[in-house]
């Protein structure tokens, strides 16, 4: 593979090389020719075209776009030096035509850098436009050439104008350049030439689409500072980036910002929010999104109808997917290719093969072919019905119209056969993807495995498994979980145990499959202690996977101590999981445990972080009738939540009463409480927060 890589890079620099040396020869060439033209002019020498007689001179861009089409450079740029020394009075730029005619022609970048040398040399000093056509096509062809040129202009005194810059920004841009895009910025801004919006703007849409938002942000701003106005296009940015992002409520506040600066939204604008509400499957606020986009007169188009669409799929719920379809053609909006697959997707998903099929034919009456996508959700529907050799049909039907099937094609049908069981006929698939050049991925290997691990041929499972490490494809906790299954049906728990942590060694952590999976092991094994034992070691060291059952756990509570419990209180918190850790809590009530102010605590400070504000000061009035003192930690989320909700009053209170029942020598809960309090413009709170800081000996720091 490095080698592959060496010869590659060498070949590359062969090209530039020589690229650049058949630029340099022409230069040099056309140099001497010109040279040569004045001091030796030759009764011989071969007539001038046509387009280049003095009665056509200066030369029409059309001309100059044909001659350059059909001549050699450096014989036309020798007559077009001729033809002008026969001119008494010869225009001031005549070769800025034929220059701009060659950087337009594919592959002819190097060409226009050395016909416009050539004009310099022969004392004609080309337009800013003229350069700015052949940066343009250098810039196309290679950033390096296109910098050294941008310099050379400098040199030559030839002044760049904001377009000149723009396409240095947007080329570097377009190659994931943007931190020497943002010093192209500053040298524009150095030399006095201002940047202008559609330079910020190509800036701010490649930090989003890099998932920059911040960058892109700040971007605003110094466009701001420097008396642009952001328009449309920058707003759009910064919405797709945030909404891409997944921060839909930045996204509507820039949207809403973008309104009260007097622009209107467009249908992009407005597909861009609908498809980041459908992405996080808040499908309530894409609905309310298309519903003020009719209100305003902006019609919805395919765009914003194969986002819900698409989201209905995924949801399962096709019946509603189906009413937006009926919808889309009551308004006369045809369906795209993606429509299509998202439809063709979901009711494969469902099991609905015959609806998808419906679709699948209605899509090519609409003269639309089937992409690679959407052949392998077809696949996937035939193989969840269970319609094998339909589904390797369809991979035949594939190869003949063109589309290649790709990794996810082949593993499809071989997971399908592993989970049928039928390893033989998944290892048969494996070994034509081989020979078709398609080389597995983990999915592949771990279907394998998990198909080698229910016929109990572990060995197998892990030669495969190895050979998978080899190959430098990491396994999952699909993988890992699939072999402690195996191990632990064969009874070998120890094995088990020893791959737990293993994957938890290289990063990959259990889900609720895994622990399901070694729980049950280790109780079958009449291990019931260790069972447990694993249960509070996933509470209070890992995350909690989502979908544990709380039935199944609070069994493991029965005659758990009081610290345990605690872990499993905290774990549900720190996942989330408020109605799991609230049903702990009553466990730990009806038992008659006495508790203490750390349960509160954690309680708190989890409804806090849930947004649940109102149940968290429920628990701090509790903690305090039973006489504990307020946690600083959990107390300063109230606090902060307490503001955020507009409960002033409220969180002055508890405030107060963090204040009356412990010092202040935490030094995160003194930072805080003047946080909170100078956000607010509560200068008196913060005064007496740093009085009482002082009194208990807590020196403030200068940050």
């Amino acid at each position: 593979m490095a080698a592959t890589h060496t010869a590659a890079a060498a070949r590359q620099a062969a090209a530039a090389a020589a690229s650049a040396a058949e630029a340099c020869c022409i230069q040099h060439a056309v140099h001497h020719a010109h040279l040569a033209a004045l001091l030796n002019p030759s009764p011989r020498s071969p007539p001038l075209p046509l387009p280049l007689r003095r009665r056509h001179l200066p030369l029409s861009r059309p001309a100059a776009s044909r001659l350059a089409v059909s001549f050699p450079p450096l014989p036309l740029l020798v007559s077009l030096l001729r033809a002008l020394r026969l001119l008494e009075s010869p225009p001031p730029r005549p070769f800025d035509a034929l220059i701009t005619s060659y950087a337009s022609l594919p592959s002819r970048a190097s060409l226009a850098a050395a016909a416009l040398a050539f004009a310099r040399s022969a004392g004609y000093a080309p337009s800013v436009p003229t350069y700015n056509a052949v940066l343009l096509a250098l810039s196309d062809a290679s950033l390096p050439s296109a910098r050294r040129f941008l310099d050379s202009m400098l040199i030559n005194g030839v002044a760049p104008n904001v377009y000149t810059y723009n396409i240095l920004v947007r080329a570097l841009c377009g190659r994931g350049h943007r931190e020497e895009a943002l010093d192209i910025l500053r040298d524009m801004r150095g030399s006095g030439c201002a940047p202008n919006a559609v330079t910020y703007n190509t800036l701010v849409a490649a930090f989003c689409r890099a998932g920059e938002v911040d960058g892109a942000e700040r971007l605003v701003r110094m466009m701001r500072e420097g008396g642009v106005t952001p328009n449309l296009v920058t707003f759009n940015s910064v919405v797709n980036g945030l909404c891409k992002a997944g921060r839909m409520e930045d996204a509507r506040k820039v949207f809403d910002e973008m309104v009260r600066e007097g622009l209107a939204p467009d249908g992009v604008s407005y597909n861009t929010l609908v498809a980041g509400y459908c992405k996080e499957a808040n499908l309530q606020e894409a609905f309310s999104v298309l519903g003020e986009m009719m209100r305003k007169g902006v019609s919805p188009d395919v765009v914003t109808f194969t986002s819900l669409i698409h989201a209905m799929c995924r949801g399962g719920n096709m019946e509603r997917a189906v009413a937006l379809l009926k919808q889309m053609r009551e308004r006369g909006i045809r369906m795209n290719e993606i429509t299509f697959t998202a439809l063709i997707d979901g009711f494969c998903k469902k099991g609905f093969l015959d609806d998808a099929l419906l679709a699948l034919k209605e899509m090519r009456e609409c003269g639309i072919q089937p992409s690679l996508v959407c052949y392998n959700a077809l696949i996937n529907g035939y193989c969840i019905v269970g319609r094998m050799d339909e589904a390797r049909e369809l991979v035949c039907e594939m190869e003949a119209k063109g589309v290649k099937p790709d990794v996810v094609t082949y593993s499809t049908i071989l997971s399908a056969y592993c989970k049928s069981g039928d390893t033989d006929s998944a290892f048969q698939v494996n070994q034509k993807m081989l020979e078709k050049g398609v080389l597995p991925d983990a999915i592949t290997y771990s279907s394998l495995i998990r198909g080698l691990c229910e016929d109990k041929r572990l060995n197998d499972a892990h030669v495969l498994f190895e050979n998978m490490i080899k190959l430098g494809l990491l396994p999952d906790e699909f993988t890992y979980t699939s072999l402690i299954d195996g191990h632990c049906k064969e009874g070998n728990v120890e094995k088990a145990l020893s791959l737990h942590d293993e994957m938890i060694k290289i990063g990959v952590l259990p889900d609720v499959v895994t622990y399901s999976v070694l729980i049950n092991g280790l109780s079958k094994s009449a291990r019931t202690k260790e069972a447990q034992r694993l249960l509070f070691k996933l509470y209070h060291e890992d995350p909690v996977p989502a979908n544990v059952k709380y039935d199944a756990l609070m069994h493991c509570c029965k005659k758990a101590e009081f610290k345990s419990v605690l872990a499993l209180l905290k774990g549900f918190c720190m996942k989330g999981l408020m109605d799991e850790a609230d049903k702990v809590f009553q466990t730990m009530l009806d038992r008659n445990w006495n508790l203490d102010g750390s349960v509160y605590s954690v309680l708190i400070h989890g409804h806090c972080r849930g947004g649940n504000v109102m149940k968290a000061l429920s628990f701090h009035k509790q903690m305090l009738q039973c006489g504990f003192a307020p946690n600083s930690t959990g107390t300063i989320s109230l606090i902060r939540g307490l503001f955020e909700k507009g409960m002033i009053v409220e969180a002055d209170q508890v405030t107060q009463q963090l204040l009356n029942c412990c010092s202040l020598a935490d030094a995160e809960a003194s930072k805080a409480l003047i946080d909170v309090n100078l956000k607010e413009g509560n200068v008196d709170a913060v005064v007496d927060v740093l009085n009482d800081m002082a009194r208990d000996g807590l020196l403030p720091s200068s940050r």
